[in-house]
């Protein structure tokens, strides 16, 4: 694993400007079966999926089920499964956590209040995530710069304080919506259909809402939540 020093800082320095192809290309000589990429099958993700298959056909891809996701998002990942003929690696939720936090807080806890929608995505996501990243020693995201104002500061490849100080690669850091959707349409990747229907971002279905055309792309993800609160705590900043 990359450690904190001068030689880490050269790499992603060299790397900040690079072409997503490139970033995977050095993220799998790197990290081999060590890296992987986590994927929500948004439209990033796919994308993603598309570069990185076409690298590495045997490319680690892992998803977590919170047990939440829309009908659509399933039948994206088989879409995707079938057509890149790729394993995903599903992490699930401890099923006593679960328990425990709806016998004591509800079904729909996260409506009432940002401290227990935290404790749900905590349950869901953010504890499986932290399980599988145990194996590796890197993980490829799919995050951008003006996807909101919590990922304006993103780097292409950074150490990520949170997890152990494993590295996180964004290789489409720098992309642009119109980029992603232009790629996903001239490669005709699959892509999930709720984008379709007003929906830019997905995330749990009770959780995620239609945006109208006047609204930031993640104005439909915890909708009674103020924009600078809108992380589920997979992708902390701890850059500041």
């Amino acid at each position: 694993m990359i450690g904190i020093n001068t030689d880490a800082g050269d790499v992603m320095d060299s790397l900040e400007n690079a072409h997503a192809e490139e970033v995977l290309q050095w993220a799998f000589e790197a990290f081999g079966n060590k890296v992987a990429i986590a994927s929500s099958f948004g439209a990033e993700d796919v994308v993603l999926i598309d570069i990185a298959v076409g690298i590495n056909p045997e490319a680690r891809i892992f998803t977590l089920d919170t047990g939440r996701l829309p009908h659509e998002t399933y039948e994206l990942m088989d879409q995707i499964k079938n057509k890149y003929n790729v394993n995903i690696e599903v992490c699930f939720p401890e099923e006593h956590r679960i328990k425990t936090m709806v016998e004591e807080h509800g079904f729909n806890l996260f409506y009432n209040g940002v401290q227990k929608r935290r404790l749900c995505c905590n349950i869901r996501k953010v504890e499986p995530l932290q399980k599988k990243l145990g194996e590796l020693d890197a993980w490829v995201c799919g995050l951008r710069r003006d996807q909101a104002i919590t990922r304006t500061g993103i780097r292409t490849v950074e150490i990520d304080a949170s997890n152990r100080g494993i590295i996180k690669i964004n290789p489409l850091a720098a992309w642009t919506e119109k980029e992603i959707w232009d790629y996903i349409k001239e490669n005709e990747v699959p892509y999930n259909r709720l984008h379709d229907q007003g929906y830019p971002s997905i995330g749990c279905s009770p959780c995620t809402r239609p945006v109208r055309a006047i609204e930031d792309i993640r104005a439909g993800r915890w909708w009674w939540e103020s924009p600078e609160l809108k992380e589920c705590g997979l992708h902390k900043n701890d850059r500041n």
